[in-house]
């Protein structure tokens, strides 16, 4: 594993550097679609030379997915929530201007009430996330989540990357529901961000970031977890 996120490490700052020279546009966006496809399913990406989340999902127990280890916030359910509701807002709506994947038939199949990106969550409802989530469905979520993104990512121009997120976006993400009202300050992080800019975050380097916590959720002994 370790020797796999130091190459990705060393790559996001090659991919840094690429999406800032528009004559480079091709390679910036090949580079992006290796480093996407390293942190989702190989089913996205067939050819992918690692991916981070087989790596920890394929082998989960069904308690594994709902457990909460006692010294941390989140299960690895919550990660998994976390992450493709991000990846979905970003890219569908503050990248393309179009609509989430998740929809009332993705809802339904999760089985969850939550509908936001799970920032924010309280206790109460992060309860109901780990006793009710169906994790096939949760993975299937988040694998058309990954697949829509490549999808956005190759239309992109090489002009586009300098523009920074439309104001009117931001909105449409409260008036669905999509992110807790409270939680602004994420709302005025991606306001603040190119289209460069949310490549380098949300559909990558936040990836990242949320499954080295459910690595380490699945890495603590059994004794250090309190019932889902």
């Amino acid at each position: 594993m370790e020797p796999h996120r130091k190459l990705w490490n060393d790559r996001q700052a090659e991919l840094r550097q690429l999406l800032s020279k528009p004559e480079q546009h091709e390679q910036a966006l090949a580079l992006f679609l290796q480093q996407h496809a390293a942190l989702h399913s190989r089913h996205i990406s067939p050819g992918a030379e690692w991916s981070y989340e087989d790596e920890i999902l394929d082998d989960l127990s069904d308690p594994g997915w709902r457990r909460i280890p006692r010294s941390e916030e989140h299960s690895i359910a919550w990660c998994i929530w976390h992450l493709a509701r991000i990846e979905d807002v970003t890219m569908n709506i503050l990248l393309a201007g179009g609509t989430q994947v998740l929809n009332e038939s993705w809802l339904r199949q999760v089985n969850i009430p939550l509908r936001d990106t799970g920032n924010l969550v309280d206790a109460a409802a992060l309860a109901v996330l780990n006793h009710q989530v169906d994790v096939a469905a949760l993975r299937g979520y988040r694998q058309a989540v990954g697949e829509r993104t490549r999808q956005l990512v190759t239309q992109l121009r090489a002009g586009d990357l300098k523009l920074k997120v439309e104001p009117a976006r931001l909105e449409r993400i409260l008036a669905e529901k999509a992110i807790h009202p409270a939680a602004q300050d994420v709302l005025a992080y991606w306001g603040g961000l190119t289209i460069a800019g949310l490549l380098l975050m949300p559909p990558t380097r936040h990836n990242l970031i949320h499954l080295n916590e459910a690595a380490r959720i699945k890495a603590r002994k059994p004794e250090s977890f309190t019932n889902p």
